[in-house]
C-alpha cells in the first residue's frame, strides 16, 4: 500500500458499505505515517456531506488511523479538554486520492474524564440491513467495538495521557 509523506495535505474520505461516500475532509496534514500507522491533524477545516452540505470543523483535531483495527479515533482539542470521537470503520487505505475508509455507522463518544457513550446503533441496524452487511463483517466489528472500548478504559494508544497534545505540538509546527 502507498503512504503519503509526513507534511504532506492530503484530504480523508469515508465511504459507506455500498460503496457512496459519506463524507470528505480536505487540508488535512500528515503527521506520522508507516504501512500501519497514519496520525494527521486538521484545525477549521471543510467537511462536505454526501448530500453537498458543507461545514467547517470547530477546533483542532488529530486523527489516528491504523491498517490491524477496525476503527478510528478523531482527538478534538477543545477548551475544557480532548474529547474523542471513534468511528467502527474498515482499516484504513491510501491512494493518490486520500486515506479512504468505510464508517459502519457504529461510534463511540469519549468525554475529557474517560467516560463514553456507544452511539448509533439504531443506524448501525438500519443500515446493517438495508446494505447486507455479512455476517463476518458483523462479527469483526462488534468484536473491535470491545477492543476499542479496552484501549479506552486502558487508556492505551490514542488515549493515552500526552498522545494528543504530543502530536497536536508536531502539527504546530507545520501551521
Amino acid at each position: 500500500m502507498k503512504i503519503p509523506m509526513e507534511g504532506d495535505t492530503i484530504q480523508i474520505h469515508s465511504y459507506k458499505h455500498d460503496g457512496h461516500i459519506h463524507r470528505i475532509w480536505e487540508d488535512t496534514t500528515v503527521l506520522k505515517a508507516t504501512q500501519n500507522l497514519v496520525i494527521v491533524a486538521n484545525d477549521r477545516v471543510r467537511v462536505t456531506e454526501s448530500d453537498g452540505r458543507s461545514w467547517i470543523t470547530r477546533e483542532p483535531a488529530i486523527c489516528y488511523f491504523h491498517s490491524q483495527v477496525w476503527f478510528n479515533v478523531i482527538g478534538m482539542l477543545r477548551e475544557d479538554g480532548v474529547y474523542y470521537y471513534c468511528n467502527v470503520s474498515s482499516p484504513f487505505v491510501y491512494d493518490d486520492e486520500a486515506l479512504k475508509y468505510i464508517d459502519y455507522d457504529l461510534d463511540i463518544k469519549v468525554y475529557p474524564d474517560m467516560t463514553f457513550q456507544l452511539l448509533d446503533e439504531d443506524e448501525y441496524e438500519k443500515h446493517s440491513k438495508e446494505m447486507g452487511y455479512p455476517k463476518e463483517i458483523d462479527a469483526i466489528l462488534k468484536k473491535n467495538v470491545n477492543q476499542l472500548i479496552f484501549w479506552i478504559r486502558q487508556q492505551k494508544g490514542p488515549f493515552s495521557a500526552d498522545f494528543i497534545d504530543m502530536w497536536y505540538e508536531r502539527y504546530l509546527t507545520y501551521r
